[in-house]
């Protein structure tokens, strides 16, 4: 049975109410609005659809477009994905209460698909023991209405050993997008800026007897697509729809509509990458960096990481002796961030999602560099829900769970905080509000107890201090040039770090506006 090819209004007319829709996206890659807008505008007009679950992995917005479209109360009744930090209006309806809110982790999310299109009931891993997707914890329920409801993630003990059980969720109805679809419905992707997690999407909704809607750019004439290119067979798919505002709707990232140097087709000279402007965001990145080691593969996580590391190893000249990956599939190359999250220029490789996160869940890298919004005495931290609010895990579970070196990269406090330096010292010119290292965290993303017995090695960086997770709790080990210890840095903690003897102050390179020279400190602690 060939495909239909209908108007993006016309493929929106498959939602109907109470249906559970899965959506493929990050950031704004993959978002196929040329659908999505019809199907928000037919709900604002009628009501319907309505009562619908919305069901996706990693976070698929760019704090307007994307799973924002879904964000209306009656138009969404549920939930379940990984990251909203780029969707506000999610998080407003998630931390009120009008929505019921699973989290789960972006990876083990891909691995369910992946186990559901292979005809099983779920997904057995240990990603989340520990943390609040652990049913003894909070379950991946993000708000007090979901708190009553059944777990969709159940704690199983298998040869001995306790394991997580993410239970199935079935798909009515599958929203992606590729670029071309040929006159039988296959679907290739050579202008998409990643992969993503489309096959498996597709083979998941189609065992539950779901239908799929793809997005693509342009048509071919049938036969004519190279088969290895072809990324979805046309026997999977029910819809195409050809965008008719490519340049509003089909965008490759959020901040271009195409690039080839995001897709793969050409290399840009190292010479024309625009690095990022001095702050103190660098300054953590940079020292955050003197932490690693000459050919080791890395992972960079949303926010200081991936805003700032890449750019430093490029800046460096180690883009030869590190391996970045991002959690997207990446391999190489310099990552964007903000709303471009996942999106990469001058890639080596790049994998298909749910096969990135096998390796980061079987192998794991050597080091993984994440945000962090608090931390606490017991060595756990979060990095997913403040206030209230919920920007859920994405990666960052299954990430951190098995990297072999862990760094979370922070500004000491947070909402005000006016940091100074001369090229010589620092100086705290005003304080955050609010501070960072608490008693006990709001929600634990990352387990300090588990981390030991892992054997896993774990800092905190930030822009006066560097910490170490041990079995006696967190350790100072560096402090900046010109910051007061007991001031600066005891003094703005909810509990008393130890103090290493040989504590180091951080070396005055770093603060120099041009490149440090950090090939000559890699590996220094």
């Amino acid at each position: 049975m060939r495909p239909q090819f209908l108007t993006g209004a016309d493929a929106a007319a498959y939602v109907e109410d109470g249906m559970t829709v899965l959506t493929v996206g990050m950031t704004l890659v993959g978002a196929a609005e040329s659908v999505l807008k019809p199907l928000e505008e037919r709900f604002l007009r009628t009501g319907h659809p309505r009562d619908l679950t919305l069901f996706h992995a990693a976070g698929q917005s760019d704090r307007q477009r994307g799973i924002q479209h879904f964000a209306h109360p009656g138009m969404t009744r549920r939930i379940i994905g990984a990251h909203w930090g780029l969707a506000p209006t999610w998080m407003e309806l998630i931390s009120n209460d009008k929505v019921e809110a699973y989290c789960l982790p972006q990876g083990q999310i891909t691995h369910l698909l992946r186990d559901m299109g292979a005809g099983l009931k779920g997904h057995l891993s240990k990603v989340g023991l520990g943390t609040f997707i652990d049913p003894r914890l909070e379950g991946g329920k993000m708000n007090a209405r979901t708190q009553v409801l059944p777990d969709l993630v159940e704690l199983v003990n298998f040869q001995g050993e306790e394991y997580l059980y993410y239970h199935e969720v079935p798909i009515d109805l599958c929203l992606i997008r590729g670029t071309t679809a040929d006159e039988h419905g296959n679907i290739t992707f050579e202008d998409e800026a990643l992969k993503l997690e489309v096959l498996p999407a597709v083979l998941a909704t189609k065992h539950f007897g779901g239908k799929v809607i793809v997005q693509v750019k342009q048509i071919a004439k049938a036969g004519s697509l190279h088969a290895k290119q072809v990324v979805i067979p046309g026997a999977f798919v029910d819809v195409v729809v050809v965008s008719d505002n490519p340049e509003t709707d089909h965008r490759q990232s959020s901040s271009f509509y195409f690039d080839p140097a995001y897709s793969g087709d050409i290399r840009v000279p190292d010479g024309e990458m625009e690095l990022t402007p001095w702050s103190v965001r660098k300054l953590i990145g940079r020292r955050a960096a003197m932490l690693l080691q000459r050919n080791a593969t890395i992972n960079l996580g949303t926010g200081i990481p991936n805003d700032e590391i890449g750019g430093i190893i490029a800046e460096e000249g180690l883009s030869n002796d590190i391996l970045i990956t991002v959690e997207s599939g990446v391999y190489g190359g310099v990552p964007l961030g903000g709303v471009d999250f996942g999106v990469a220029r001058n890639m080596e490789a790049l994998l298909e999602h749910s096969s990135q996160f096998d390796f980061y869940n079987g192998i794991g890298v050597d080091f993984t560099f994440m945000g962090v919004g608090q931390i606490d005495g017991h060595g756990h931290v979060n990095a997913t829900k403040f206030s209230g609010k919920s920007t859920g895990a994405g990666g960052f579970i299954d990430i951190t769970q098995f990297a072999k070196t862990v760094v979370f990269c922070t500004t000491f406090t947070a909402n005000g905080l006016q940091v100074d330096w001369n090229g010589q010292r620092v100086r705290i010119v005003r304080e955050g509000k609010f501070k960072k290292f608490v008693n006990r965290v709001e929600q634990v993303s990352f387990n300090g107890v588990l981390a030991l017995e892992r054997g896993q090695r774990v800092f905190v960086v930030t822009e006066r201090a560097v910490f170490r997770w041990t079995p006696s709790g967190w350790e100072l080990i560096e402090a900046a040039p010109g910051v007061d210890v007991e001031r600066d840095i005891i003094g703005q903690m909810a509990f008393t770090p130890r103090i290493s003897p040989t504590l180091a102050r951080t070396t005055p390179r770093i603060y120099q506006d041009h490149p440090f020279g950090l090939r000559d400190l890699l590996g220094g602690v």
